[in-house]
């Protein structure tokens, strides 16, 4: 059965209220960060302190990470750390190939969520295509993160052209691997992609993931953010490695 975490339901409901106040400005309940705005891929090195500084002084309860594989960038886990120093929740999604090579660079603490796409190999192995050594690392990272105490999510971005009974099928076989939370949202800014995602959000079975999925949906399509995490093979051995410590927060 799938939970949503009570302190994330208190900060998201005191942003709500804060926004019902009169003449109160739109309270941003989730700021979205592509990994490659704010580090460098091959180096521990970030690229913007001024992009970090604004999302530790961020009012929204949710620091979402996506975009392009976070956990290719070195510094990813002290970024991470420093956003939950803030106060924050951290939803970090990834393809999952990394996930339990550089799970003991992260702390499972209750404000980080480790969140698998399903746009990549894991679903894409149950409609019978894709690449069944990545959806075994997909799956392997998964485990190895329930195992190690992380709170777990899965991520279904959702297009036009996007095949629905895959996603029943998920809910299966979510409901057997006892993650701890779910969001669909549409991938494209067009009607029918965002129809598709209303309609199979009902197979997720708690209502406060359905609802942050709302809100998360807003966020990635601002601005023509599309969400989507791209797998990049062939770099896990050197990126594994590398050190962290060059990120500082100035």
């Amino acid at each position: 059965m799938m939970r949503f975490p009570a302190l994330l339901s208190l900060k998201l409901g005191k942003a709500r209220i804060t926004e019902s106040l009169p003449g109160a400005r739109p309270t941003l309940l989730v700021d979205f960060v592509d990994a490659r705005e704010v580090l460098h891929r091959g180096s521990a090195h970030p690229i913007s302190h001024e992009r970090i500084r604004g999302l530790l002084g961020s009012p929204a309860p949710v620091v979402w990470i996506g975009g392009s594989e976070p956990l290719e960038h070195p510094g990813i886990a002290h970024l991470v750390r420093a956003i939950i120093g803030s106060g924050r929740f951290v939803f970090l999604e990834t393809c999952g190939k990394l996930l339990r090579r550089r799970i003991h660079e992260f702390q499972p603490v209750p404000q980080l969520f480790l969140v698998v796409s399903s746009g990549g190999p894991l679903l894409s192995l149950e409609a019978g295509i894709g690449n069944p050594g990545a959806f075994e690392l997909a799956l392997e990272g998964i485990r190895a993160a329930r195992l190690s105490g992380f709170l777990t999510a899965i991520h279904s971005p959702v297009r036009e052209d996007s095949d629905l009974s895959r996603l029943r099928v998920l809910s299966r076989i979510l409901s057997a691997a006892d993650v701890d939370g779910w969001t669909i949202t549409a991938a494209t800014t067009g009607d029918f992609a965002a129809q598709k995602a209303r309609e199979v959000r009902n197979l997720i079975p708690n209502a406060q993931w359905r609802w942050l999925s709302v809100h998360l949906e807003r966020e990635l399509l601002s601005g023509l953010k599309t969400g989507e995490v791209h797998c990049f093979p062939g770099k896990e051995a050197h990126l594994a490695q590398a050190s962290e410590q060059g990120v500082r927060i100035a």
